[in-house]
């Protein structure tokens, strides 16, 4: 244990500052670096490709006080303790403080709190470590991957496309997904395709219900209208029976606990909020809210994080909530463990409450209402996770007439199990359950009152929601928890996509855009290609390869596509199609069109310059 005369514990910021504070007593003084000192210059490349990509870091403008304060402090501290975030960014941010505030070797401890709660901070500066120079580097590349990047091509785009544009490595990739769905769906053939419904009854009883056609009697797909009239002749005026009744019992599992890409899903899917929002609501839970009776206290566990692991502790306090609130009959006998994803980082443990006591309805009146929304998510998730399935009756008949199977099938819950305080919440449309079935036999006769025959057509695949994109980035392995809110947000402030009633779509721009990139630069915007960036970045934080080797293969190709594309667009300018409105010019009565300018965007004429007619864009704000 390092020497406790005075010392400084540097984190991010002031809430985690003041939470860390509150567990570690007068000898520790924490101060916040409010996030990153030390970058590379805004203004130029700042990497040397010349010489081996060595990254020019300066101090970050207008940080000049935070960095003398943390100097004069980390002097007269006998040690100082880097509490950064548990990720390689916080290890980069650490390494940076340590050059940045020139502290020497002897002094310098690296500590991370998985979670800030009283044990985990005191343990953590009772065993500090040093700093990984692997995470750190793992940083490097990724910094400076994007910095060459984004540096060379948007030169590229300013003098092709259009003045102010900037590309990106991952969010061209992102673009690209959603071009490509855009593709899909314009290409779609609808296919047609029939149902019919019958209703039927009892003979001499009680009971009728509705079953819909199966086949005969292997599945039979009814493409036309043919197809159902020859169903409905065969079967017309002729006796049903009920050919089998089935009864089972269905069990289902709970989800695991959230991990960073299931968090945004879900929270946008139940609670209405993008991916950047549910990221900044959590880092407020993980650093500390004021509670008050307690201070500040940490109400989450790290959540950046794909690592479905959960420690021993929090795994028995899940149990004994269980077994206390909710009874004996809802805990399985022992802990559910979740086996993680293939690739996934195992340095965090999911994401879950730092107290399980900590209800969310005894913190309720502290939070602001979306930090509560939230934590009681993540709460209600983590015990689910926890509790026994749930069981339901399944029931399913068949009904036959002439060959012909028609089916009817119903689930009722036979005991609720962990859907008691949760379920999982879904992108697309739930399948009917079927209303209630009559207590039927097979063999027993049945009634044909009328036959409800519908044409269908197969639906294109639905766009992209923030959620879905999200997870179709954690599917193909594009992006990192860290990035995934980051790149949705981007592309929607680059312009590339805009979001339309939940959903996302290429703007003329994007798609103009990820046209030159399609054609240029196979590389950057292959999705496998920047997966394999992405396992190579991982590589580097394992230390199975040094990280500017990584750099070194990578601007070989992207070099020679970058002077291929100069010299193939030498002589072209690529226009952007005008995105035409509704509305309609006052002079000459053409469909005005969307334009950009320095201000923002207007409708103009696209008769100028022999009509000049312009109009502001009023936008209608809900509420």
């Amino acid at each position: 244990m390092p020497n406790a005369k005075t010392n400084l514990v540097i984190v991010e910021s002031p809430s985690k500052a003041k939470t860390i504070g509150k567990y570690l007593g007068p000898e520790y003084q924490v101060k916040a670096s409010m996030g990153h000192l030390r970058d590379l210059r805004k203004s130029t490349m700042s990497v040397d490709i010349e010489h081996d990509f060595e990254p020019e870091y300066y101090p970050i403008k207008g940080k000049e006080d935070i960095i003398k304060d943390l100097q004069s402090a980390a002097a007269k501290s006998a040690n100082v303790f880097l509490a950064t975030d548990p990720d390689r960014e916080g290890e980069a941010i650490s390494w940076h403080l340590k050059y940045l505030l020139d502290i020497p070797d002897d002094k310098t401890y690296r500590v991370t709190f998985n979670e800030i709660t009283k044990d985990v901070v005191r343990n953590a500066i009772a065993a500090p470590r040093a700093i990984d120079q692997n995470l750190v580097d793992a940083q490097q590349a990724r910094r400076v991957l994007d910095r060459i990047v984004g540096y060379q091509l948007s030169p590229l785009l300013w003098k092709k496309i259009r003045r102010g544009l900037s590309a990106g490595r991952v969010q061209s990739v992102a673009t690209r997904m959603v071009v490509d769905r855009e593709n899909e769906i314009r290409a779609f053939q609808p296919q047609e395709y029939w149902t019919i419904d019958a209703q039927l009854d009892r003979v001499g009883k009680p009971g009728g219900f509705t079953a819909r056609y199966y086949g005969n009697p292997k599945k039979n797909d009814l493409g036309s209208r043919e197809d159902v009239d020859q169903v409905l002749s065969q079967i017309a005026g002729k006796p049903f029976t009920v050919g089998s009744v089935k009864k089972t019992q269905r069990r289902k599992n709970p989800a695991p606990p959230f991990i960073t890409s299931s968090l945004q899903q879900e929270a946008s899917r139940k609670l209405n909020l993008t991916p950047k929002r549910t990221m900044m609501l959590a880092q407020q839970l993980y650093e500390g809210v004021e509670l008050r009776e307690e201070g500040s206290v940490g109400l989450i566990t790290y959540m950046r994080t794909d690592s479905l692991r959960i420690s021993e502790e929090a795994l028995s306090a899940a149990g004994e909530v269980i077994r206390s609130r909710y009874g004996e009959k809802y805990y399985p006998g022992q802990p559910r463990r979740y086996k993680p994803k293939a690739n996934a980082q195992d340095g965090h443990e999911a994401i879950r409450p730092s107290n399980v006591a900590l209800y969310p309805e005894l913190v309720e009146h502290d939070l602001t209402k979306d930090q509560y929304r939230l934590y009681k998510l993540i709460w209600n998730r983590f015990i689910a996770s926890q509790m026994e399935n749930a069981v339901y009756d399944v029931t399913a008949i068949e009904a036959t007439c002439e060959n012909q199977i028609f089916r009817a099938t119903h689930q009722s819950v036979a005991f609720a199990g962990f859907t008691a305080i949760y379920e999982e919440g879904k992108d697309d449309e739930q399948e009917a359950i079927g209303s209630p079935l009559p207590d039927l036999s097979e063999g027993e006769a049945l009634m044909l009152l009328s036959t409800d025959p519908q044409q269908h057509f197969t639906q294109p695949p639905a766009r992209y929601t923030e959620a879905t994109l999200v997870r179709a980035m954690e599917e193909k392995g594009v992006g990192r928890p860290s990035t995934y809110a980051t790149i949705v947000s981007t592309i929607q402030d680059r312009e590339y996509v805009q979001k339309i009633e939940k959903r996302l779509s290429p703007t003329p721009l994007g798609e103009v855009v990820n046209g030159l990139m399609m054609e240029h630069f196979q590389n950057i915007i292959n999705v496998e290609f920047t997966a394999g960036m992405e396992a190579e970045l991982d590589e580097v934080e394992e230390g199975k390869i040094y990280w500017k080797r990584v750099l070194e293969e990578f601007y070989k190709g992207f070099h020679q596509e970058m002077e291929e594309a100069e010299e193939a667009l030498k002589d072209t300018r690529l226009k952007v199609p005008d995105e035409v409105s509704e509305e309609k010019c006052e002079i000459c009565g053409r469909n005005l069109v969307v334009k950009t300018s320095r201000f923002g965007k207007f409708l103009a004429c696209p008769g100028y310059p022999e009509c000049k007619f312009t109009k502001a864009i009023t936008e209608k704000m809900p509420g």
